[in-house]
C-alpha cells in the first residue's frame, strides 16, 4: 500500500497509462489541483519504487520525460478494479453526495 499511498499516485499512473510519455508540465496540466512540489515528490517516490521511468535529455533548456515502467503498468492494471468499484459507488450513492474533495479528476476508461 505504501507504493500507491498519496492522493496523486494512482492518478499519475492513469495519466501516464492513458497518454504515454509525458513531460512534467504536461503531467501537471493533466492533474488539476496538484502542486508542483507534490507532483515532484510523488514522481521521485514512484521512480524509486520502479513504477516510473525518468529520462533526462542533455539539452538546453533541460528536457525531462516520464513514462510508466512495466512494473508501473502492471500496478495500473491491478488498480483498474478499484477504479471500477469507485465508479459503481458514485453511481450507487449518487454524485450529489460526494464532495469535490473526494473526486480529484475524472479518469478515462
Amino acid at each position: 500500500m505504501d507504493v500507491v499511498a498519496g492522493k496523486w499516485k494512482s492518478l499519475i499512473l492513469w495519466e501516464l497509462d492513458h497518454h504515454g510519455t509525458r513531460r512534467f508540465a504536461e503531467l501537471r496540466r493533466g492533474l488539476p489541483g496538484v502542486s508542483e512540489k507534490m507532483l515532484i515528490q510523488h514522481l521521485r517516490e514512484m521512480e524509486e519504487d520502479g513504477l516510473v521511468h525518468r529520462e533526462v535529455y542533455p539539452v538546453v533548456p533541460p528536457k525531462v520525460e516520464y513514462s510508466l515502467t512495466e512494473h508501473g503498468a502492471s500496478l495500473n492494471v491491478a488498480l483498474a478494479s478499484l477504479g471500477d468499484w469507485g465508479t459503481e459507488r458514485i453511481r450507487r450513492i449518487g454524485a450529489d453526495k460526494i464532495s469535490v474533495d473526494d473526486v480529484a479528476v475524472t479518469v478515462p476508461r
